[in-house]
This record gives C-alpha cells, structure tokens and sequence, in this order.
C-alpha cells in the first residue's frame, strides 16, 4: 500500500500562530480564558483544557476585572472589543491576521459609502465577526441561488458602490460560481470593486486535494467535524474520488476498507500527531484494512 500525504496537510500560518502562542501564555498563567474554541478541532480544545485554559462562549462569562482572555483564530464581533474595554479585561487577540486585515478593509470601505457582499458560509464564527464589521450596508452570500435576493437588496438601498469579499476559507471555485453571476448580474453604472481574500494556504490547499485526490484509489480527509475548511478538502476529494473518506482520529478508519494508492490531506486545524497517528496506524494494519 502506497500512502501519499499532501504537502499542506496540518496548521496553516494562523492557526499555528494561535495554538503555540496560546499553549505559552496558558503556561505562563493560571487564570486564562479562551473566547469560543481557539481552533476547530476537539483534539487541540482537549489538549489546552489539560494545561488549564478555560472556555467560554460569551465575555459576560468573565466575572473578575483584569482577567486575560484569548480572542480565537476565527475572531469575534466588534462590539467584543469595547464590552472588554469596559469590564478591564486582556485581550490576547489571536485573530488570523489575514481576518483582521479583512475587518479593516471592510471597515474602510462602508465608511466610504460601498454596499457589502460577503460570501461565506452561514452561521460560521468567521463570518459572524466580519459581518459585524460591515454595517447594516450588507448581504451574505452562501450560495449561487442567493445572489438575486441580494441584488435586490442592494439595489433598495440607493448606493452606486458595491464591494465583493469572502469568508478566508470558502472555496475557491464556488467563489468564482457566484462572483461571476454577479458581475453579470449587476448593472454598468454601478462601481463594483471583488477582494478574493480567501486565504492563499487555502486555496493551495483546496488545489492539492483536487489534483492528489484524481491520482489516489482512496483518500482520507484529516480534521474537526466542525472545521468548515476540512468539510470543503472533503467535499473537493469526494468529487474526484468515490473511497474518500472524513476522519478526526485514527479511531475511525477501521470500519472503512483502505486500498491501493492513498492519498491524505489535512485541514488546517489539524494537529501534526493527529496526520502521524492516520499514516501509523494504516501502516500496522494494511492487511486487515483492504
């Protein structure tokens, strides 16, 4: 059995960033907070809550002034920032970086009088704190079938400008699916400006899975159930690879049978030792897996 692990599978940039600088100041604190899981993957929650961080899902949940609280990687709604101004409460912001440079951009561009279409997923953690940076002047978008509604919406409002943003994570080509329809759809006079600011390591990632999962007899998907951008690898492999498979840990391969050439690829919230377990334990039982 050949097993080929993609190149991008594990932490990106930003999720790096904020697992090990949250593992250093849960070390160096014993009274630390996290704002909604830092990252979506049970492992990486398990692991901090061992070292002694404490979740929450609201800030009212801090009860003692100067407390230190970690923002998590997919960010948190605007308003956050000023409710922990008021209660004196750190805020160690762990937000990508690459989220935060959209909230700004976002900002700007309402002050400057633009409607707002962000595509993105509904109800993700990423998507409730960007829109929250965007004013009433906004729409999500998460499927192609929405895009004349928020047409509509946009053209109630009067305004001549148009920005077209999305979610850091969504995929690639849906993006352009709904992109396009829009530029069709909107009229001439109107200034449309389109940020793609899904993040460059997801899209590579996206264009790996998509390549290595057509050459693979099976593939396996590493990551959260609840990590948006695990589902969209899945989703990708699923397409070009009947046995693929989504797993979080080891434990779940053995009711699927693993055959030939495999092909794993990881989301971004996926710990290194979660992808070394996969690759160990197909390696001990490629017998009992075909």
């Amino acid at each position: 059995m050949e097993i080929i692990v993609g190149k991008t599978a594990g932490f990106c940039f930003g999720v790096k960033r904020a697992v090990e600088g949250s593992k250093k100041e849960v070390e160096a604190k014993k009274d630390i907070y996290c704002l909604g899981e830092l990252v979506h993957n049970k492992q990486v929650i398990l692991d901090l809550q061992k070292r002694g961080m404490k979740f929450i899902d609201n800030i009212n949940e801090v009860k003692s002034p100067h407390s230190d609280v970690i923002i998590r990687s997919h960010g948190v709604e605007k308003n956050v920032y000023e409710q922990a101004r008021q209660k004196k409460i750190n805020l160690i912001d762990y937000t990508c970086p690459n989220l935060l440079k959209i909230h700004q951009m976002v900002e700007k561009y309402q002050k400057e009088g633009f409607y707002i279409f962000l595509i993105g997923e509904q109800g993700h953690p990423e998507v409730i704190g960007t829109l929250s940076f965007c004013s009433e002047s906004s729409c999500l978008i998460s499927e192609i079938k929405q895009v004349d509604d928020a047409i509509n919406e946009f053209e109630k409002s009067n305004k001549d400008k148009l920005i077209v943003t999305s979610q850091t994570t969504f995929n690639i080509d849906k993006f352009n699916e709904i992109k396009g329809k829009i530029e069709k759809s909107i009229p001439k006079n109107i200034q449309i400006i389109i940020e793609n600011t899904i993040c460059l390591s997801t899209k590579i990632r996206q264009d790996e899975v998509k390549e290595l999962s057509k050459q693979v007899d099976c593939m396996i998907i590493i990551g959260g159930k609840n990590s948006s951008n695990t589902k969209k690898l899945f989703d990708i492999a699923k397409d070009n690879c009947k046995n693929s498979i989504m797993i979080e840990t080891k434990d779940e391969i053995q009711n699927n049978k693993i055959f030939g050439k495999v092909g794993i690829m990881a989301g971004a919230s996926t710990p290194q030792e979660s992808i070394n377990d996969v690759i160990e334990f197909i390696k001990k039982n490629e017998n009992v897996l075909k």
